[in-house]
């Protein structure tokens, strides 16, 4: 394709007379056997020796990037685009070189076109959305307006209105590590937790003989928790704990901050501890903090096991399981939706003389107020008294209507379903009073029959009549889904023995033990007497 010269190009954008148009290069083609080569026309002295390219003709799928940054020439100077001729025709080679400007530059100018109407469209998509946005915003302000938060127990903060506990919390039993036991709610946890930073902070204080006020103590518990802990908290832990400390109002305490006075009250704290007769003032040791601790963690759990019983009272049938035989709640006894412990009241500083009522305001300031002050006063006082006579009794709340079957269970026998309700509460029964360790064994009946099916293939792999203990147990440990220990291993195969001796048997030879496995026996009737005697001990 013809290119326009740098000289011609300069050439018109100076101001002057107009230089005449260039000069078309002649095309060369190669001739083809389909239809004969166009005319040459006859060069002259004058033209260029070169040999003109020939036309690149562009394709609709790819078309050919421009090999450099064309010269662009002024729209006054380029013909108009209805002087091209067709493609493939002879003369598309001698087109004039300011034609293809004047075609790039339509396109481009139709490209903007369409840029700056999506441009368009997009700006007016965002103004919607963000009216949209604006009008959402307002309406949570006035939903939430209505509905006043409350800020959470134990120091955590609150969440948005209406929103339930976080996960960590409602779900914390569920998330311990370790068996199944008496867990505590997650905020009896936490109100364990400062008592133990509490009685940490008061120890230090009391052992220097000096006056632990709760000024003090909370910015220490704040310090050690990261959490907040005010008044309500301690009143817990006196609920909870009653005879751990002793709580009086005092004055005259020696201060450092500008916002406490030294003629203020401030709640003081003092550890109650066993003083014997004829000794000096006792120290609260780091024995005295672990008794305090145990003893307050017990008193939790106590508390946890009067909500437990109501539950298991609720059930239907009843059940009464004994105290001293309880290790894990019941499975439907949600462990972290247990009430809170109500606060205990502390000492509050003496009350002073203050003007409450409408009338004692009046009878006090009546020559400081004005005529129309007083007036409102009155009126005032007599409202008051109105709202605090006693007013009708509401009315009684509809009893509670008895409990009926669930839909899916109509026309099921009642005889059938109470079997049915007595035997899950054996087995609920026989979990909650399960001993630690029939659990673990109950745990590891559970994995024999896996466990049986690896050494089987340990056994077949080595392709020995006898494998030594800790050969055995290695390879079972490797090809085992779950992580287990060499020894917790050793505690299976020994397990496996005693319950199938006909299959696996264990022989002590000097220091080593040899496991000898019957590869001839029938698998699945092994796996089969395992699974039996699982259920079997879980069922007990």
């Amino acid at each position: 394709m013809a290119q326009p010269r740098l000289t011609d190009f300069f050439a018109r954008r100076r101001p002057g007379p107009r230089a005449a148009p260039p000069r078309a290069k002649p095309a060369w083609r190669t001739p083809s056997p389909a239809k004969p080569a166009p005319p040459t026309p006859a060069r002259t002295p004058g033209g260029s020796r070169k040999r003109a390219r020939p036309p690149a003709e562009p394709t609709r799928d790819h078309p050919a990037p421009p090999a450099r940054r064309r010269l662009r020439l002024p729209a006054d100077t380029v013909s108009s685009p209805s002087a091209l001729a067709a493609p493939g025709s002879p003369e598309e080679a001698t087109l004039s070189a300011g034609q293809l400007p004047c075609l790039a530059a339509q396109e481009d100018t139709a490209s903007s076109k369409v840029t700056l109407s999506e441009l368009k469209s997009c700006l007016q998509r965002a103004r919607e959305l963000g009216a949209r946005a604006q009008e959402l915003k307002a309406s949570a302000q006035r939903k939430d307006a209505g509905e006043p938060c409350v800020l959470e127990d134990q120091g955590q903060p609150a969440g948005p209105c209406g929103q339930k506990a976080p996960a960590y919390q409602r779900f914390h039993a569920l998330a311990q590590p370790g068996p199944p036991g008496l867990v505590l709610p997650y905020k009896y946890q936490v109100l364990a937790e400062m008592f133990r930073s509490m009685d940490t902070i008061v120890g230090m204080l009391y052992n220097r003989s000096e006056t632990a006020t709760f000024a003090k103590v909370k910015q220490g518990v704040q310090d050690m928790m990261r959490k907040r802990f005010e008044e309500r908290n301690v009143g817990q832990i006196r609920t909870v704990y009653p005879a751990s400390y002793r709580f009086r109002q005092e004055r005259n305490i020696p201060t450092f901050k500008d916002g406490v006075k030294r003629s203020d009250y401030q709640l003081t704290i003092e550890p109650l501890l066993d003083q014997e007769a004829g000794s000096t003032a006792p120290q609260l040791t780091a024995s005295h903090l672990l008794r305090r601790r145990q003893v307050f963690g017990q008193n939790l759990v106590e508390r946890v096991r009067e909500h437990h019983r109501a539950f298991l009272a609720s059930l239907n049938p009843p059940m009464v399981v004994p105290e001293d035989q309880l290790t894990r709640w019941h499975p439907h006894f949600n462990v972290d939706e247990v009430p809170d412990i109500e606060p205990a009241e502390l000492p509050q500083p003496p009350t002073t003389e203050k003007l409450a009522t409408a009338q004692e305001v009046l009878a006090r300031a009546r020559s400081l107020m004005s005529p129309r002050m007083q007036k409102a006063l009155s009126d005032l006082a007599l409202r008051t008294a109105k709202s605090g006579s006693p007013g009708s009794p509401g009315p009684a709340l509809p009893a509670t209507p008895p409990a009926t079957p669930p839909a899916a269970l109509k026309g099921v026998s009642q005889d059938l379903l109470e079997r049915i309700r007595c035997k899950q509460a054996q087995k609920q029964l026989a979990q909650m009073t399960r001993q630690p360790e029939q659990e673990r064994r109950l745990q590891r009946l559970e994995r024999l029959p896996e466990l049986a099916r690896v050494l089987r293939g340990v056994f077949v792999s080595e392709r020995k009549p006898a494998l030594t203990m800790e050969v055995a147990c290695a390879r079972m440990a490797g090809s085992y889904r779950a992580a287990l220990s060499p020894g917790e291993m050793e505690k299976h195969v020994q397990l496996l023995s005693e319950l199938l001796p006909d299959w696996l048997s264990l022989h002590h030879v000097r220091t080593d033990t040899y496991v000898k496995l019957d590869k001839a026996a029938d698998l699945a009737g092994v796996l089969a007497r395992l699974a039996h005697l699982a259920r079997a001990e879980a069922a007990r």
